[in-house]
């Protein structure tokens, strides 16, 4: 019963992450439909994107704190309902402003999906002492990411077929049905979960984290547009500014939005570096990769979307593997294995040349997605592991938060390497990623059992 009660509410759990990932992909393959139908420049096209990876990146922390306080399953259910009326206004928009402005609600919608839905399955597979409760958590996770790794592969296939025979505003209509199967699934699965609504709000933290986030990933999308002139720099300096004030301000207060002692717990802090180590380089590899297979392999945009499908492939996989494997070895020795399985993947692409094929890749394309997959469920779990259950929104937002902003920093860097030269740009950004990730897996080895 407990088994069965634990894979509904993860499935639950897992539409928010679904519909959250799937909007990261799915409007790619629109955006030259929008700009005919708005005849919108590059710019503000690039802005149809970047709007909703900016305000979900800028939201967790606080979404986690508000998950916390009002009770994850009112938090999640809330998420939905509010993502879908954000879809509609997408869908709906007249104007290229008008669809970057619901971009930005659907993003901050998103950000309250996540926090929340990890700690419904953190309240779901608690740690009691109980053999294996470690590894159905760890399992939990998986299949939680898995879902992100599903839609990620959908929303290209999905996007381009809903373009071609409904038009653009569906590849946002689209998400509500999914949302509206998550919030019913939700209620009818997911007990009401403890909340802590006499503890007021941190309304000046929560503003100060959302604009040093807001600085810090709008400095680095517009340094990549910009080759890094003034006005994004001053942007990340204003950031880490106003993210060191926030983090002053969290030691005073007596109601934190991040709990600060959270962070004096090793497994916390450590899982924290290590995801948005993956990040940054994932998600920065991949973007230079597209560049590679359609300005030096001269590719078509259909085929090097096919290309990336054994990438995810093997993340799926080895996501639902990694919770038995944890069960088994532990988290600790997972995530570590993991980390450096990806370090192994991005040493090898760093081979890649102009007559490279797609053999060429698939050993790199095996072995980066395949130890993503078997770390972050690991390292997700042993977050939560380490923390109260009271604490799992506001720790697992600050997770997903750092993994975003990492991410973000992956595409300007490894972006602005492969600015002149696509495939030097590749091979240097393989070899970046490659010491990054062997200094995570470094950091993750040293974590007790």
């Amino acid at each position: 019963m407990r088994n069965s009660r634990l894979s509904l509410i993860t499935a639950a759990a897992s539409f928010g992450f679904f519909v959250t990932q799937l909007d990261v992909t799915i409007v790619n393959v629109a955006l030259d439909a929008i700009g005919v139908a708005f005849d919108a420049p590059t710019a503000q096209l690039q802005w149809v994107v970047d709007a909703y990876v900016l305000a979900l990146a800028a939201m967790l922390l606080s979404a986690g704190a508000i998950g916390d306080r009002v009770g994850p399953r009112r938090a999640f259910v809330a998420g939905l309902v509010l993502f879908g009326l954000a879809s509609a206004a997408c869908g709906l928009a007249a104007s290229p402003l008008m669809l970057i402005a619901a971009r930005v609600a659907q993003g901050a919608a998103g950000a309250l999906l996540i926090p929340p839905s990890l700690a419904l399955i953190a309240h779901a597979a608690p740690n009691d002492g109980r053999e294996g409760d470690h590894g159905k958590r760890a399992s939990a996770v998986g299949w939680w990411t898995a879902a992100g790794g599903v839609s990620i592969a959908a929303g290209p296939v999905l996007g381009g077929l809903l373009v071609e025979t409904l038009g653009w505003r569906w590849v946002f209509f689209v998400n509500l049905p999914i949302c509206a199967l998550g919030a019913v699934l939700t209620l009818l699965v997911a007990p009401l979960t403890p909340a802590k609504p006499r503890v007021p709000l941190d309304l000046p933290g929560q503003a100060l984290v959302v604009a040093a986030v807001s600085l810090l990933v709008g400095g680095l999308i517009e340094g990549g547009h910009r080759r890094w002139s003034g006005g994004p720099l001053l942007a990340l300096v204003a950031g880490l500014l106003l993210a060191g004030a926030f983090v002053l301000f969290e030691r005073r207060t007596a109601h934190p939005t991040m709990p600060l002692s959270v962070f004096r717990k090793r497994p916390a802090w450590t899982a924290v570096v290590v995801g948005s180590a993956l990040n940054f380089t994932y998600y920065g590899l991949i973007f230079v990769l597209g560049l590679y297979m359609l300005r030096a392999l001269h590719w078509s945009p259909s085929r090097a979307g096919l290309a990336f499908l054994p990438l995810t492939a093997t993340f799926i996989v080895s996501n639902l593997v990694s919770g038995g494997l944890v069960a088994r070895f532990g988290a600790r020795t997972v995530t570590t294995g993991g980390v450096l399985v990806a370090a192994c993947g991005y040493a090898l692409t760093a081979r890649l040349g102009v007559d490279s094929g797609l053999a060429d890749m698939l050993p790199g394309f095996a072995l980066i997605p395949g130890g993503m997959g078997l770390a972050i469920p690991a390292l997700t779990s042993g977050l939560l592991a380490s923390v109260d259950r009271h604490e799992a929104g506001a720790a697992s937002g600050a997770l997903n938060a750092c993994r975003q902003v990492g991410g973000a920093a992956g595409v300007a860097i490894f972006g602005a390497l492969a600015s002149v030269d696509v495939v030097a740009g590749l091979r240097s950004s393989a070899i970046v990623a490659a010491v990054v990730l062997a200094a995570a897996g470094a950091l993750a080895a040293r974590l007790r059992a």
